[in-house]
């Protein structure tokens, strides 16, 4: 438990980062930026030979093992924030990911990427899960809301139903994996001779996204205590290094697939991840504790995450020779932007948690 706490609890790290004396925090972001290069590396490499040993694409590896693992940080903070009484850190956390994960996450890979491939097959099916996930969080929100005297507030029940769920989402993406008759033709062109072996495969999947993640919750901590000391607002640092810190597993395996030439992985990760986000993590914190939810989530946090899921959706259904384009990156990393600068300007909710 000690170690799910130190994972999940970031004042406990932000605690430990505040006695170390500068030129410890500069070597300590290095470090971690070597970390997320090379466990970013190790993860796209296991997971496109993995595409290949199993027969899977892998725009569904991405959807359900990368994404899994990606998610995690925000899963133990999430949990580890209900279980200690900050349902706003849990619950802004789960919403504010699946805003970063598609707005940012997925805007700058259309923009670096020369050609982002949308399998149609794959993102008719979880790409309205996507949605409707998201969808039927607000609505239950907005339901409790309007039903429930003083604040509302996401039972345990609403949890294990979302729990439930992804149970369910699992086994169908495992099935309309298999629909696809599935064979990575890429892959086998490419000859199995070159591939990894299958326990190599999965141990760069486990070892990268260790890396990843272990980099990530120490570089978060290390440049806000940096920041703080040269005199940047907290509320700047919740709203940038922060909100930015808790989607770099999924940033950092984007830059990775599409620096080497599998943006796909990348399409299946973020719909897995904001999938994820809704069900496990959200779902998973309100099992731990009701999540009271407040009054800027129906202002500006559910508004925000609808607008770029919906643009996503319509981004889907638009590109009809299965090729995402930049302009629509630029829409969606628009979106994003703007959700910051509104966020700082307007000083609404806690950023910190997402």
């Amino acid at each position: 438990m000690k170690i799910l706490q130190w994972i999940g609890d970031e004042t406990l790290l932000r605690t430990l980062v505040a006695g170390f004396p500068l030129s410890i925090l500069i070597i300590l972001i290095v470090v971690c930026i070597l970390l997320l290069l090379k466990g970013s590396d190790w993860m796209i490499d296991g997971a496109v030979s993995l595409a290949g040993r199993t027969g899977l694409p892998k725009i569904v590896i991405g959807a359900t093992i990368i994404s899994l693992g990606t998610t995690m940080p925000e899963a133990f903070v999430s949990v580890m924030a209900a279980w200690m009484g900050n349902p706003g850190l849990a619950l802004g956390n789960g919403v504010g990911s699946i805003i970063a994960d598609t707005g940012l996450v997925f805007g700058l890979t259309c923009l670096l990427a020369a050609s982002v491939p949308a399998n149609r097959f794959i993102l008719n099916r979880t790409g309205w899960v996507q949605v409707g996930a998201a969808t039927l969080l607000v609505i239950i929100s907005v339901l409790a809301w309007v039903i429930m005297p003083g604040e509302p507030v996401l039972h345990r029940w609403v949890g294990v139903f979302f729990l439930v769920l992804l149970a369910g989402y699992m086994y169908m993406a495992y099935i309309w994996a298999r629909q696809m008759g599935i064979v990575d033709t890429d892959e086998k062109e490419s000859g199995a001779s070159e591939l990894l072996s299958l326990g190599k495969c999965w141990f760069m999947v486990a070892g990268g996204l260790s890396l990843v993640i272990a980099g990530a919750r120490a570089l978060v901590p290390s440049a806000a205590e940096i920041a703080l000391r040269i005199g940047v607002p907290d509320d700047i640092i919740a709203a940038t290094i922060v909100a930015l810190g808790t989607s770099l597993p999924e940033l950092m395996t984007a830059i990775t697939s599409v620096r080497k030439g599998h943006p796909e992985i990348t399409i299946g990760n973020i719909v897995g991840a904001d999938v994820l986000n809704c069900l496990f993590v959200i779902g998973a914190a309100a099992v731990a504790r009701p999540l009271v939810i407040s009054p800027n989530f129906f202002i500006f946090h559910f508004p925000a995450m609808l607008l770029i899921l919906y643009s996503f959706r319509a981004f889907i259904f638009m590109n009809r020779d299965g090729r995402f384009r930049r302009w629509q990156g630029v829409w969606l990393l628009g979106i994003y932007l703007i959700y910051l600068i509104l966020q700082y300007a307007l000083n609404v909710g806690t950023v910190g948690g997402q």
